[in-house]
């Protein structure tokens, strides 16, 4: 499960409310820079600037974008996704 406290940086942050529910997509430094959340949700996630990580760099503007950021969240293989909107 990914560590709120162990997050990079470089993720935007910010919390978002789709429908009454609230989110907050981060990346954590358990990231192997495998590209599956960028793949799931291009919208939302990418490379990194040093290019050693992948980040949230925008969170979910509508459904579509929320499903595709739960998606690459349960397929991240090392789990170094999270939402901490707690709802």
């Amino acid at each position: 499960m990914a560590d709120p406290d162990n997050i990079w940086e470089d993720n935007i942050g910010g919390r978002v409310t789709i429908n009454g529910k609230t989110v907050s997509f981060y990346v954590d430094q358990e990231c192997i820079l495998c590209s599956v959340c960028s793949d799931a949700a291009p919208n939302n996630f990418r490379m990194s600037d040093d290019e050693d990580h992948d980040i949230c760099y925008k969170q979910p503007e509508n459904e579509e974008e929320l499903a595709q950021c739960y998606e690459a969240m349960e397929n991240c293989p090392v789990e170094a996704i999270g939402d901490d909107g707690k709802g």
